[in-house]
């Protein structure tokens, strides 16, 4: 029987990292260099700033869990499209979102698309990938995170001076549609059947959480309140600790874009080399450190190192776990990786909302990074109880 003509691999991975970059940068991550502004436009307040992050973060949430309902293959190639089509409509909707309440509303939809779309691409090329032998390429979808991070950066800093209010949000809404639109060309043509062969002699189950897996889940859960602390404030902490002159008030969130952009290369290559679990035990300690480095290290310093270290490991833990995930759990890739995103969104959520309650009775948001720390070294710490890859199931190359 002849196989069907298969796309090539780079159009697959660039189209792959064209959607991430729409709808977790200029979707999601450009709010955070975009929330000092808004606060300065007398658009928000630095509390409705953090709530509106929680609500993003909800419906992250609530586009994971759509993720675990919809995560067969002809599932995904429906709702896709449909995720794609309505980020576009939101990002153009905040354009005109002049009331915090509005913008929360479109926040929370945005975030919705954000998670089904972050969960469901990833996971259909991955299939494809492991179909083909390629597994270790997976990682390299995340790219685009990277250059999103630094495209969102520019894009914010090229228009501060000419855009005011709801109307910053117009560079992104104007990008997202054509990327969005020649991403999804791509990947409708992948012909990935619905369940593919699979390596390895493990027996199929239907359960997310077994012995094998739980861990990883626990580790996880604080890999993402860890990371979003300064990945949605430093920003924000650096304009309230670093005179109005320095660099970095404005420059944070550039040093987090430029150590991204090689990231995913980075982590990718680290666990085909030392295996996916040795490797996410590195980033969590390098992460962990980044985190330290904002909360004991005084003023610029810390928010150089924080910036540098938080920015070239986050996206290492997610294309990390989504690969050692499904080596645990193979019969059920999309599915496993919906419920990680769907779990690692939670703690997202989390992480804004006591930020949010903290700073209403009192506290700092530096001080606020302690949960951070605390978090990542509880994630650090159940890595030690994951389980190995299985011997039958080559490490990525």
């Amino acid at each position: 029987m002849t196989a069907s003509p298969q796309p090539a691999l780079l159009p697959v991975l660039l189209a792959g990292a064209l959607i991430l970059l729409v709808v977790h940068t200029l979707g999601r991550f450009i709010y955070t260099p975009l929330l000092p502004w808004l606060v300065e436009d007398g658009l928000l307040t630095l509390r409705q700033g953090s709530e509106i992050a929680s609500w993003n973060y909800l419906g992250y949430l609530l586009g994971a869990l759509l993720a675990i309902r919809w995560h067969r293959l002809s599932q995904i190639r429906r709702c896709l499209p449909w995720g794609l089509l309505l980020h576009a409509v939101t990002t153009l909707l905040q354009t005109q979102a002049s009331d915090p309440d509005a913008l929360a509303a479109l926040r929370l939809l945005n975030g919705l698309s954000n998670g089904l779309v972050f969960v469901q691409t990833p996971a259909l090329i991955l299939e494809w990938l492991a179909r083909h032998n390629r597994a270790g390429a997976s990682g390299l979808v995340y790219l685009g995170v990277g250059a999103g991070l630094l495209l969102s950066s520019a894009m914010v800093s090229a228009s501060a001076g000419w855009l005011h209010g709801a109307a910053r949000w117009w560079p992104a809404a104007l990008l997202s549609l054509p990327l969005a639109w020649w991403g999804w060309r791509q990947l409708a043509q992948l012909d990935t059947p619905e369940h593919p062969p699979q390596a390895g002699h493990i027996a199929p189950s239907g359960r997310l959480l077994d012995r094998r897996s739980i861990t990883l889940f626990l580790s996880y859960a604080g890999a993402g309140m860890g990371y979003i602390l300064p990945m949605t404030f430093l920003p924000m902490l650096a304009r309230l600790q670093l005179p109005p002159g320095s660099f970095l008030v404005g420059g944070s969130w550039l040093l987090v874009a430029l150590a991204t952009l090689g990231a995913p290369w980075l982590w990718n290559r680290l666990g085909g080399r030392l295996g996916d679990k040795r490797a996410l035990q590195i980033n969590y300690l390098v992460q962990l450190a980044g985190v330290l480095a904002a909360l004991l290290l005084p003023g610029a310093s810390g928010i150089l190192l924080c910036a540098l270290l938080v920015g070239s490991t986050f996206l290492g833990t997610v294309l990390l776990t989504q690969r050692l995930g499904r080596s645990l759990q193979p019969h059920q890739g999309p599915r496993i990786s919906a419920a990680l995103i769907a779990l690692y969104s939670v703690a997202q959520l989390a992480a804004p909302w006591l930020t949010s309650q903290w700073l209403g009775h009192g506290g700092s948001l530096h001080s606020a990074f302690w949960l951070g720390a605390g978090a990542l070294l509880w994630g650090f710490a159940w890595m030690f109880a994951v389980a190995e890859r299985p011997a039958e199931t080559p490490p990525p190359r």
